[in-house]
């Protein structure tokens, strides 16, 4: 009867020791602590942001972080599957879009590093200067509210229009309050634009988009956003994960020196470090 009752005990106490260490495993996959191997699912466009996730790849699992990278080409389901927690962190949008997709769907989500900057250009299959432009030409600009105001500002920066005074990068058309030229202003989903852009006279297409399409923005745009402009590409997380170690790992990945290298290298100043 001793030897069955020190037998039963000796079980008890192995299955107890059994369940805490499945409860330490998962403490670790969850935190990205040292001998655990963590995967993030990353949702991004294809570029440049799935080509910089993938430079930074190998660097990351040796230090215990495998990403998932998850690409997508429209700018809502990303959020909306971080938020439904689908994904671990996304990377394709700059942070005036994050913070007015996030309050307009109620959503808690943030931002743990800037990455790049990624100018908008306006490109024309039909003319090689912006003075060619005929009047009534037609103009094609991506239609979310954000790159709406963006994308006026740029066209009144480049004298083809006159806004509000005081708009900035909140105008709408409603807010042109000169158009000389009587240019007719388009606006379609900005994954559309080069393939609009043939038919078109001009249009303003942001540069991922751009780069798929082998326009070389430093070449092709007729005019483009300088290095001052405010449209950080970032890496969104949900607010409550915002410090998590796995994913702060990825942030200094994507803030490293190597990583400023890789941008300069590839695309020769159509996309410009934030950091």
């Amino acid at each position: 009867m001793k030897k069955l009752l020190l037998g039963a005990m000796t079980l008890l106490l192995s299955a107890s020791l059994v369940g805490c260490g499945t409860d330490d495993s998962k403490k670790n996959a969850a935190t990205g602590d040292a001998g655990q191997v963590v995967t993030l699912k990353v949702g991004a466009s294809p570029v440049p942001h799935e080509e910089i996730l993938k430079h930074v790849a190998p660097q990351l699992e040796k230090e215990g972080v495998k990403l998932e990278i998850i690409t997508f080409n429209d700018y809502v389901q990303p959020n909306l599957q971080l938020a439904d927690k689908q994904l671990d962190a996304n990377f394709f949008q700059h942070i005036p879009y994050l913070e007015k997709f996030s309050t307009e769907r109620k959503l808690d989500l943030t931002h743990i590093a800037a990455v790049h900057i990624e100018p908008i250009g306006a490109y024309s299959k039909k003319y090689k200067k912006v003075s060619d432009l005929p009047n009534g030409a037609s103009i094609a600009i991506p239609n979310d509210v954000t790159q709406v105001g963006r994308t006026l500002a740029l066209l009144e920066k480049n004298g083809l229009i006159k806004l509000k005074a005081g708009v900035g990068i909140s105008g709408t058309i409603k807010d042109i309050i000169e158009n000389e030229k009587k240019f007719e202003i388009k606006e379609l989903e900005a994954a559309m634009l080069p393939r609009v852009l043939p038919e078109v006279d001009l249009a303003v297409i942001n540069t991922n988009y751009a780069l798929e399409a082998d326009l070389v923005p430093t070449k092709d745009a007729l005019f483009i956003e300088d290095k001052e402009s405010p449209y950080a590409n970032i890496i969104a997380v949900r607010t409550a994960d915002k410090d998590n170690p796995a994913l702060q790992k990825l942030a200094k990945a994507l803030n490293s020196e190597d990583v400023k290298k890789f941008i300069n290298d590839n695309y020769k100043g159509a996309i410009v470090p934030a950091f």
